[in-house]
């Protein structure tokens, strides 16, 4: 199972959010390039960037930061956060950006993701948000009356490279991942998932692990990582020894 560090960005400084409020952030690193380096030279195979203000207002706020964070690592760079059109997504991609994820608009333009999809073969993501099984959307501002379940099985077929699953509800928490939920996804599309939300140690790590054959492929861990819950060497190897053989070395950008 891949673990792949998180860094939200919120007004260009790398912070954290519990369950998703905006009204409670915690600032973890005002420099997310060289955040974004020590990770990568922890051997991070992929990194998962959050636009906090792009989610919230659908202004590309940290456009700059994520360029230089394109630029800096050799490893791939996710990002979700407002990426609302597809003017947007292809900036994105055209930044040096490996994946996009689309929440809002999944539910919202879903022939949009859809198409997007099959233009860009293995680099557009679903980012489906929950808060007790229904989607959240705009930031997890605005709440929905759609079943997460259903959302991830509209797009079986799709193209999709993956669903991120997001509880909202243990997001920031450390209070363990909701694995009842992530279940419930993978049987419900085919799309590999990958599990956000929650996770404050690695025995959640294992945890998740045994979902791996279900089509839990991946987990995203921020909060645990910065607050020294987890240790990130420690972590891959306990879900794999393998990926320590060859971290990329901290000079190389």
């Amino acid at each position: 199972m891949q673990i792949i560090p998180a860094i939200d960005l919120l007004d260009g400084h790398c912070v954290r959010l519990h369950q998703g409020d905006y009204d409670q952030v915690t600032h973890f690193n005002d420099d997310p390039v060289a955040q974004a380096l020590d990770w990568q030279s922890q051997g991070a195979e992929r990194l998962h960037l959050v636009d906090l203000d792009g989610a919230r207002s659908g202004e590309p706020v940290n456009d700059a930061v994520v360029r230089a964070i394109t630029a800096a690592l050799r490893i791939p760079v996710q990002l979700g956060g407002g990426v609302r059109t597809a003017e947007r997504a292809e900036a994105l991609l055209a930044a040096g950006l490996e994946r996009v994820i689309l929440g809002t608009v999944a539910i919202e333009q879903p022939e949009l993701v859809q198409a997007l999809a099959a233009r860009f073969p293995g680099r557009i993501v679903v980012g489906i948000d929950a808060r007790g099984g229904k989607v959240a959307t705009r930031g997890w501002l605005e709440d929905s009356a759609v079943e997460a379940t259903a959302l991830a099985a509209s797009f079986k077929g799709s193209g999709v490279a993956a669903i991120v699953s997001t509880d909202i509800a243990t997001d920031g928490t450390l209070a363990g991942p909701n694995l009842e939920a992530l279940r419930a996804m993978a049987a419900a599309s085919p799309v590999p998932v990958i599990a956000s939300g929650g996770v404050g140690s690695v025995t959640d790590l294992l945890a998740l692990l045994a979902l791996e054959p279900l089509g839990v492929e991946a987990v995203i861990v921020g909060r645990a990582l910065y607050d020294g819950a987890i240790d990130f060497r420690e972590a891959l190897q306990a879900v794999g020894p393998e990926r320590l053989q060859d971290p990329i070395p901290p000079s190389v950008c």
